[in-house]
Formats: structure tokens, C-alpha cells, sequence
């Protein structure tokens, strides 16, 4: 398989070496061992601090869209209502999983690279009296930081659960999970944590566990299980040591950096970033400077060139970045500059070359 000198996707991100030590230790099982479980207990408590919040955060198997399906699950029953926050394939597919869960579903969509007024979203949630409301903060596909914080006091006025995808952002961007009124906060392990995409967790508030209690789904993805399961020593499923110790390793490195110093690191190399594709004449995705994610950068594809033609390109010079999705599929190529690739100089080496395969054509 060929590697990359210059890796810049949109996560899975590079895994350091020191993170990849706590995927090698040998263990036991997980579901008999004390010290798994008093792993668990620390890696929770250093997601809150992380994540901004005291509410209860899980830790489970799996990539990040299964703990946004067991969201969606453990908190919807046929016929409720979800209003849909979206800019971009991921906020939109929050209206289609609930649906597809048997829930009706309303979407609130923005025009390319922008993010709903809020006064519509005011008014959609009036009118359509939901049970939950879903956003996403970090919209990868379009490379967007999107404006949620104004969502709670909305949620709660229409007395709903306000659910946030934050996959891509936490750690990289401040995230304010209880100051926000964010009744579940989902994260995945493979973005900013930069691990392997083996994790998701879920910062689930006493409203929500209400909710979830209530609607007691119980598949391999649910919720429920994971409020107590730590507490009571009996988990669901054998779970994932080896993914939860370099959980550990993560989490103290991005805490012993400091979150302040995390968010910096990240919006100068996105500032970097974004300023060499200025001085190309290659046109962001966004149509705001303060939509542009501090995680990842999506720019158009430029005059000339396919996507298919300059992905080659790119990685005939050791470089690989991403594509995106949905309508934006062959249109825009993004950059990731989160977690382990946060780093101006890695960056600059990818301008380089981008820079190169550009004029060379």
C-alpha cells in the first residue's frame, strides 16, 4: 500500500507514535478487570473537562456515526419530530437517520456556504413543535464552523433536546457543551484525538437520560446501557481496552497543551492554510471568514482541473487530501488540519506542493 509524506485528509488523522503505544499493551478482559473500568472513570472525567461539561459522558465502540445513530435511537420512537439544523451532508442526514428510525423529520437548510439565521430557526421550531433539534457544528464536507451556541435557549422555548455533532471540532475548537444547552454531544476518536476511528462518546445531560429512559431503546448502539454501565461495573458488550488506554494518552496531551493553546495552534494553521489558497486564486467554500473551520479548510476545486485529476496529481507528489460529498462532490477538495496535523509547518509543505502541481499544468 503507498503512504503519504504529506497527509492532510479530513481524519481518519495521523496517529502519533506515542498514541499508537496504547493500542500494543497486552490486557485482559475488559469486562472482568478493575482497572479497566478506573480507566474508563478518567477518561470520562478528562472529556469533561475537554468537552466543557459536568453532564455523564460515555465511551463506546465503534466509528462516530454509530453513536450518532444510538443518539438518534435512544431518544426517538416512531412519530416524534426532529428538526433538523443543516448546512451540508451531515446535518441534513440527521433529518434522514430519523426518519429512516421512523420519526418525521423537518430540515432547515442553508444556502451554500452559509448557516441558517436563527430567526428561522426560531420560527421552524415553533411551528413544528420537535422533540429534538440536531446541528453540526464542524460540517466537514463544506468546511465549516457553524454557530450553534444560540441553539439551546430555542431547543428548550419548544422544550426539545438539543443534539450537536462535534465530532470534528471538539479539542481543535471551543466547545461548550452545558453553556450551550447541548443535551447529547457526540464526539468520534479520529479527528482531533487523533486515534483510529474505533471510539465514540456521548455527553448526555439528565434531560436526556429522562428521554432516554423513556424510550429504553436497546440495540448494540444504544445509550441507555452506558449511563450506569461504568458505575455498576457490567458493560453491554466486551468493550475496546486498547482504544480506551490511548484514549487516555490523548486526551492528557490535549489537556497538558491546554485548550486555549489547542484552539490557536489550530486556527493559525487553518489561517495559514486558507491565506496560501488566497494568493492562488483558489476560492474557499464558505462564503464567511468566520464559517471557516479552524479543523479543516474546503476549497473549490480549481478552473481547469477535476477532482480526480488534481487528487492525482497531488499524490504523484506524495500528498493526499480529501474530497468531499454529496453536492459537493467533485466540486470541493478539503484540507485537514486538525488533531496531530494542526502543524504550520506540515501545512506549508502541502501549499508547496499544491502550489506546484498547479503551476506546472
Amino acid at each position: 500500500m503507498k503512504t503519504y509524506s504529506i497527509g492532510l485528509v479530513p481524519g481518519p488523522v495521523s496517529v502519533p507514535e506515542e498514541f499508537r503505544r496504547g493500542y500494543l499493551e497486552d490486557y485482559g478482559s475488559a469486562d472482568l478487570e478493575e482497572d479497566f473500568f478506573r480507566l474508563c472513570e478518567e477518561d470520562s472525567e478528562l472529556l469533561r473537562l475537554v468537552l466543557k461539561t459536568g453532564n455523564t459522558v460515555t465511551i463506546q465502540s465503534g466509528e462516530a456515526m454509530s453513536v450518532l445513530w444510538g443518539a438518534l435511537k435512544s431518544c426517538l420512537l416512531p412519530g416524534d419530530r426532529l428538526l433538523a439544523v443543516s448546512n451540508g451532508i451531515f446535518g441534513r442526514g440527521f433529518g434522514e437517520m430519523a426518519e429512516m428510525a421512523g420519526a418525521t423529520a423537518r430540515i432547515v437548510e442553508a444556502p451554500d456556504g452559509e448557516f441558517p439565521d436563527r430567526e428561522t430557526i426560531r420560527q421552524a421550531a415553533e411551528e413544528f413543535r420537535p422533540h429534538v433539534i440536531t446541528a453540526v457544528h464542524c460540517e466537514t464536507p463544506g468546511g465549516m464552523l457553524n454557530p450553534v451556541a444560540g441553539l439551546g435557549e430555542i431547543a428548550r422555548s419548544v422544550d426539545a433536546l438539543l443534539c450537536v455533532d462535534y465530532v470534528a471540532s471538539a479539542g481543535g475548537a471551543d466547545v461548550r457543551t452545558d453553556e450551550w444547552g447541548i443535551d447529547i454531544g457526540l464526539l468520534g476518536s479520529q479527528k482531533v484525538l487523533s486515534l483510529l476511528p474505533d471510539l465514540s462518546m456521548a455527553a448526555v445531560s439528565p434531560r436526556a437520560w429522562e428521554v432516554i429512559e423513556r424510550v429504553n431503546y436497546a440495540g448494540y448502539d444504544a445509550l441507555l446501557p452506558w449511563r450506569d454501565g461504568i458505575k455498576n461495573r457490567y458493560l453491554p458488550y466486551t468493550h475496546n481496552w486498547h482504544a480506551v488506554s490511548a484514549l487516555r494518552l490523548s486526551l492528557r496531551r490535549l489537556l497538558g497543551e491546554g485548550l486555549e493553546a489547542s484552539f490557536e495552534r489550530h486556527e493559525k494553521t487553518a489561517r495559514y492554510c486558507r491565506e496560501r489558497l488566497a494568493t492562488m486564486g483558489i476560492t474557499l467554500y464558505p462564503k464567511r471568514e468566520e464559517l471557516c473551520s479552524p479543523t479543516v479548510t474546503a476549497a473549490m476545486v480549481p478552473e481547469g482541473w477535476t477532482w480526480k485529476e488534481l487528487d492525482e496529481a497531488l499524490r504523484e507528489h506524495g500528498m493526499a487530501v480529501g474530497g468531499s460529498y454529496g453536492a459537493l462532490a467533485g466540486k470541493v477538495f478539503r484540507i485537514g488540519h486538525m488533531g496531530s496535523q494542526a502543524d504550520v509547518e506540515l501545512v506549508t509543505r502541502g501549499m508547496d506542493v499544491l502550489e506546484e502541481v498547479l503551476a506546472a499544468k
